[in-house]
C-alpha cells in the first residue's frame, strides 16, 4: 500500500484501540500508524487512524467533539465505573424503585451544558508520569482532579426498569451524549447514579461520531481493505478545515518553509486552513496573520509506505 491518508475503523468489542493499529499497521504494510482517541476495550464504534505522514493530522481530531451511545444501569456502583468492574456497592430495591422518571430527567439536564467532571479512576491520565490505570491496578488510591467538559446534548432514548417495572432492582438507561473532547462517558454514568441515590454505571458505549467523520462511513475490521478505505490526506484535512487552493510557486515557498502573501484574502487569521497543490497533494497545514501565511505543519508526498 502507498499514500497517506486516515482510516476509519468500527472497533469491534474486546479489542484495545492497540490492537487496532496494529492490525491496521498489517494491512496497511506501514509502522506509521497512530489513532486520534482511545477507546476502551469495552466500547466498540468510530476509531480514527492515521497513516504515513497523515499522523499528524491526529493532533488536530482528537480534540473535536465527539457523540457516542451508551447504556447506563442505575442501581450498582462499580470500581470502573463500568461492567468490566467489581461490583461494590447495590442499592436497596426499594430505592431503585424510587426513583421517579423526573427525578432521572432532572439528572441529565444537571449534567448538561459546561460541567465539572472527576474522570473515572482507571482512566489513561498520568498521575506524577504513571497512568492513572496503573496506579489503581497496583493497589493505589486515586483521585484525580475535576475537569472542566462541555456536554452539548445528554438525550434520553429510552428507560427499563428491571426485571419487573414494578419491583426493579435496577434501571437501565440507552442514552445519546455529544461532547467536548476529555469527556468520560462512564463518569456521567457514575454521576448520574450517584445524583439519584443508587448508583450508576455504563454498561455499554458505542462512538458513533468524531468531528465531521462518522462510524457510518467506518470499515469492519475483520473485512478491512487498508488501501480502499484510505481517505486522502487532501480529502481528509478538507474536511477539517477550511481550504485554499495554491499556486505551484505558492506550493513550493511553503514546502520550502517560506510565508506566501494572498492579497484577496478575506476574514480573519487564526485556526488551521488546508492548503492543497493544484495537483491535489496536501501541501501542509498553514496559519493567517492578516494576508500573509505560515506553515504549522508540513505534509510530504508519501509516495512508498515505510515497510
Amino acid at each position: 500500500m502507498t499514500g497517506s491518508g486516515l482510516i476509519l475503523v468500527d472497533k469491534p468489542g474486546g479489542w484495545t484501540s492497540h490492537d487496532v493499529v496494529a492490525r491496521v499497521r498489517r494491512l496497511a504494510g506501514t509502522r506509521k500508524v497512530g489513532h486520534a482517541g482511545t477507546l476502551d476495550p469495552m466500547a466498540t464504534g468510530l476509531l480514527i487512524l492515521g497513516v504515513n505522514s497523515s499522523t499528524r493530522l491526529l493532533t488536530y481530531i482528537v480534540g473535536a467533539d465527539k457523540e457516542y451511545l451508551a447504556t447506563i444501569r442505575l442501581g450498582a456502583t462499580t470500581t470502573t465505573d463500568d461492567a468490566e468492574g467489581d461490583v461494590v456497592a447495590e442499592a436497596d430495591p426499594a430505592a431503585v424503585a424510587a426513583v421517579a422518571d423526573e427525578g432521572i430527567a432532572r439528572g441529565i439536564r444537571a449534567l448538561t451544558g459546561e460541567i465539572e467532571q472527576v474522570p473515572s479512576s482507571v482512566s489513561a491520565i498520568k498521575v506524577d508520569g504513571k497512568r492513572a490505570y496503573a496506579r489503581v491496578r497496583a493497589g493505589e488510591e486515586v483521585v484525580l482532579q475535576a475537569r472542566a467538559v462541555t456536554i452539548a446534548e445528554f438525550e434520553l432514548l429510552a428507560a427499563r426498569r428491571l426485571p419487573d417495572p414494578e419491583a426493579p432492582v435496577a434501571i437501565e438507561l440507552d442514552v445519546r451524549v455529544v461532547c467536548s473532547s476529555g469527556t468520560y462517558i462512564r463518569s456521567l454514568a457514575r454521576d448520574l447514579g450517584a445524583d439519584l441515590g443508587v448508583g450508576g454505571h455504563l454498561t455499554a458505549l458505542r462512538r458513533t461520531r468524531v468531528g465531521p467523520f462518522d462510524v457510518r462511513e467506518a470499515g469492519e475490521l475483520d473485512t478491512l481493505d487498508a488501501a480502499a478505505a484510505l481517505i486522502p490526506a487532501a480529502r481528509a484535512a478538507s474536511d477539517l478545515f477550511e481550504t485554499l487552493e495554491l499556486t505551484e510557486q505558492q506550493a513550493i515557498d511553503l514546502t520550502h518553509g517560506r510565508r506566501i502573501h494572498i492579497a484577496d484574502r478575506e476574514g480573519p487569521g487564526g485556526g488551521p486552513v488546508a492548503a492543497i497543490a493544484p495537483g491535489g497533494h496536501l501541501v501542509g497545514l498553514i496559519e493567517f496573520r492578516g494576508k500573509e501565511a505560515r506553515t504549522l505543519v508540513n505534509f510530504p508526498t508519501d509516495e512508498i509506505a515505510s515497510a
